[in-house]
């Protein structure tokens, strides 16, 4: 037993060191978010554990046989990034190196010489011994390692199953990290491109609310990505009379914030001033249906209403759209704007929008809103609801910006944390 352990005993610290080797290169690769830099820790890791004087990386993708390319060589004074300088890399064609690549299999050369009109003699002259080491890729070796030493027979058989599994292992680590950049790499370029669309967006809204006699107003706009759908817009009428335009385009994102900027400038070439809600309703209506909504499956909401100042009474005319909701302070009641209610806009050219009319007086709470407000969902699915807008306005306030800011307080109170799943406007008035 004794003589036994003696016997054994040397080993255990090679293979320890080795074992301390590898799990230090594993680790340092899993730091790296770049795959140019992974790549050179790695070949400098691999170095004490494989035995070479040279090596020299190959590519065949995206290139007809038998021409390849150089993408890294240990003999270069600089080294080129192959992902990003393409450009940058010697293009050969043919020759030992390229039998190699294109022969699809892993080989060792035990004893070889260079002819010097070879493509790649520069990188071969001198050397005497190699291993190919394809790296696989849909089934074909569109890359290529190819380890060489200064000594014929520098390379054990014994060992090349290894190192092809070894090399394929991390050329698929290499590649999707690549993969992985590129992916974060178009992310950030299309989160730029949303955030000019969302600010595009953002100044079709009304840069200032209105100062509308006996109507105070406040409001709230987010979107659930970088750009939206929601809309809202104000009209100066004659007799001191306001539109008030609130709409939805079905749908998030980008998609819904180009039919929103479409719907922002039907509404805005609408011929006359657009003192009939129905009458309004039915121009944007008509002109989404015939050149832009017809087989896409989208449409917008919305709710149209025109204010006097004078007489607090509010026409309006809705398509699809939720209705408003009124808190009537004077006695506390809640009454819900559903007269005339139409189809969503964009769906039928023909559709027809009716009007209905409501005197609105001192202390009412008015509260339009797009369905992102009551489609707020908590963590166990629950949903906000009309009842929550309700219990939200239930208190009257003084002043229209506490109002707004008891609504969203609660709305945010009941998401508990959890992001919005869509637009979320709110417009409030309080008549005075």
């Amino acid at each position: 037993m004794a003589k036994e352990a003696v016997e054994t005993g040397p080993a255990k610290p090679d293979w320890q060191r080795r074992l301390a080797q590898v799990v230090q290169t594993m680790r340092e690769m899993s730091l790296h978010t770049d795959p140019q830099a992974m790549v050179e820790a790695y070949r400098k890791r691999v170095a004490d554990l494989l035995h070479f004087d040279r090596s020299i990386s190959l590519s065949r993708r995206d290139l007809a046989p038998p021409k390849f390319r150089i993408t890294r060589s240990t003999t270069w004074a600089h080294d080129v990034n192959p992902w990003k300088e393409k450009d940058r890399l010697p293009l050969l064609e043919g020759g030992l190196l390229g039998e190699l690549l294109y022969g699809d299999e892993p080989r060792i050369l035990d004893d070889f010489t260079v002819s010097p009109d070879d493509p790649a003699a520069e990188y071969l002259t001198g050397q005497r011994s190699l291993v190919a080491l394809p790296l696989y890729d849909k089934g074909v070796a569109l890359n290529m390692v190819v380890l060489t030493r200064a000594q014929p027979c520098g390379f054990d058989r014994h060992k090349l199953a290894d190192d092809v599994w070894r090399a394929n292992l991390f050329g698929r680590a290499a590649q999707s990290l690549v993969l992985s950049s590129q992916v974060r790499e178009a992310y950030e370029a299309l989160d730029k491109e949303l955030r000019v669309v969302g600010d595009i967006q953002r100044k079709l809204l009304p840069p200032a609310l209105p100062k509308i006699e006996t109507m105070d107003l406040a409001v709230h706009y987010e979107t659930s990505k970088s750009a939206g759908g929601d809309y809202y817009d104000f009209f100066p009428l004659p007799d001191g009379r306001w539109g008030i335009l609130v709409a939805d385009v079905s749908g998030h994102g980008t998609p819904a914030a180009v039919v929103m900027a479409i719907t922002h400038s039907i509404t805005h070439s609408f011929p006359g001033l657009p003192e009939r809600p129905g009458v309004t309703l039915g121009y944007i209506n008509r002109r989404l249906s015939e050149r832009y909504t017809t087989g896409m499956g989208t449409f917008v909401t919305a709710f149209y209403g025109v204010y006097d100042p004078r007489s607090r009474d509010l026409v309006y005319s809705n398509a699809g759209h939720p209705p408003p909701r009124v808190k009537r302070c004077a006695d506390g009641s809640v009454l819900s704007l559903q007269g005339a209610s139409g189809l969503p806009l964009g769906l039928d050219a023909d559709a027809e929008f009716g009007e209905a009319s409501h005197t609105l007086v001192r202390g009412d709470q008015v509260v339009f809103f797009t369905d992102g407000i009551t489609e707020t969902f908590n963590p166990a699915h629950d949903m906000f609801g009309l009842e929550g807008v309700d219990r939200a306005i239930e208190l009257c306030r003084a002043d229209v910006n506490e109002l707004i800011r008891a609504i969203l307080t609660a709305v945010n109170e009941f998401a508990a944390g959890r992001p919005a799943d869509d637009d979320r406007t709110l417009l409030v008035g309080k008549i005075r």
